[in-house]
């Protein structure tokens, strides 16, 4: 059955948003953040005083937190709640395929279950409803749950095993993180040639060299000087690290992988606490 309390942790850019389209929704939506929850409370929600709180209020409890730490401790606040109401845990997050496992398995003895649930599309997309939601978990918690999805994105079952949500999340995300660092190398060597980069842009999205960046990034955050995608180059760096380890787990291929993961990860200590497309200024030596 769809959830009748629906509890969120963590309302930062990506979700405040997404908490907020849920109670706009009509759901009754209890909420907690650890950098404070009544100054980010979405409107219609409620507050709760911790996690446990949240387990003992909600049916659901929807994740949107920074890494696999963060989820580790959520779950063990969940194991330790004296009172739980809650049966099914959501990780929006991308916290990695072993940290997904683990979280699933620490809490199905518990009689909740972990669905692996990651999303993409950017602060724009949670707050217009169309982020990506790659789902992993039981076909009966898809199907209890789709209402609640759909308030706030659009819904891809992509395996029933906790770890395959976070794979394809991954994978994701390195080739958004190709697209911008290799965009942005090939537009400072354009420059460097004396081409204009609004001209490139535009030849570029009528080429075969259209990615995301070109279509996007560029046009929207870089050329306007804005740097305002709401991601931080902190967190498209660790996905990249997340993404490298799990290959080299994997055995596959990891000869791109580890190259841009380089990059991002240089540029996350040259420019600490900046946007991702920020990357921009880093390749470009524009600082």
């Amino acid at each position: 059955m769809t959830p009748s309390v629906v509890g969120f942790v963590g309302l930062g850019n990506m979700g405040h948003p997404m908490a907020s389209r849920i109670a706009a929704a009509g759901f009754e939506v209890v909420a907690f953040d650890a950098a404070g929850t009544t100054e980010r409370l979405p409107a219609g929600a409620s507050a709760a005083l911790d996690v446990g709180d949240l387990a003992a209020r909600a049916d659901t409890i929807l994740l949107s937190v920074p890494d696999g730490a963060s989820t580790a401790a959520i779950v063990d606040a969940v194991v330790a709640a004296p009172s739980r109401r809650v049966t099914t845990v959501v990780d929006l997050s991308t916290v990695g395929p072993r940290a997904a496992a683990d979280a699933a398995q620490i809490l199905a003895p518990l009689g909740v279950t972990y669905v692996d649930g990651p999303v993409s599309g950017g602060v724009a997309g949670a707050r217009a409803g169309t982020v990506s939601l790659m789902f992993a978990g039981p076909s009966s918690a898809l199907d209890d749950h789709r209402p609640l999805f759909e308030a706030f994105a659009k819904v891809f079952p992509v395996g029933s095993s906790a770890g395959q949500g976070q794979a394809m999340k991954l994978l994701n995300n390195f080739l958004s993180a190709t697209a911008l660092a290799s965009t942005s190398e090939a537009l400072a060597f354009g420059e460097a040639h004396g081409l204009d980069m609004a001209v490139m842009v535009d030849v570029l999205n009528a080429s075969t060299g259209r990615n995301s960046a070109t279509v996007d990034k560029f046009p929207n955050r870089v050329m306007t000087g804005t740097y305002d995608a709401g991601f931080h180059t902190r967190l498209m760096a660790k996905d990249l690290r997340l993404y490298v380890e799990t290959v080299r787990a994997a055995g596959t291929a990891d000869d791109v992988g580890s190259t841009v993961s380089d990059v991002w990860q240089r540029t996350d200590a040259a420019l600490p606490d900046s946007d991702f497309t920020e990357i921009w200024r880093f390749v470009s030596r524009a600082l």
